[in-house]
């Protein structure tokens, strides 16, 4: 899919500052997706894997990992995004991660991004700093809200 927006060179990501990057388009969580993440962190507990079992717990079904959810952030937001012009951008880290709501395999889930501020760092870079918010298709709470660092190198 191609991004909403592209910023090429620096200039053009400190210009971001303020700006409403838009929204996603929904894309269902699956059973299966849930499985492979399991698989590959370890965490198979019974909420994320069990169908039967979890039909009968706390949230009448299997709920996709939190750090699934968090881990998706990545290539929804390459459908807000696209950086050009650059020699390297790094994932320099995450701040103030929460999990308000579960997100129930078989939901819908897309990512709000807005981007709260740029600054310039050493190295003739730019860091820039995005709240995202991965909502949830008829939800009144998101599933995760996480403030992500960016840093972008000419």
């Amino acid at each position: 899919m191609t991004a909403l927006r592209t910023a090429t060179g620096l200039d053009e990501i400190k210009a971001l500052a303020g700006t409403d990057l838009g929204r996603t388009d929904w894309q269902e969580i699956t059973q299966e997706r849930v499985n492979t993440f399991a698989d590959a962190t370890g965490d198979h507990q019974w909420i994320h894997t069990d169908p039967d079992r979890a039909a009968t717990g706390p949230f009448g079904g299997t709920i996709a990992h939190g750090y699934l959810t968090l881990s998706l952030i990545i290539p929804l937001f390459n459908e807000l995004l696209a950086i050009e012009g650059t020699s390297m951008s790094i994932n320099y880290g995450l701040d103030k991660v929460r999990f308000p709501h579960p997100v129930r395999v078989g939901a819908k889930i897309r990512l709000h991004g807005a981007v709260d501020a740029v600054e310039e760092v050493r190295g003739n870079g730019a860091e820039m700093r995005i709240t995202f918010a991965v909502e949830i298709e008829g939800a009144d709470k998101p599933a995760c809200v996480a403030q992500a660092i960016y840093r972008h190198y000419a």
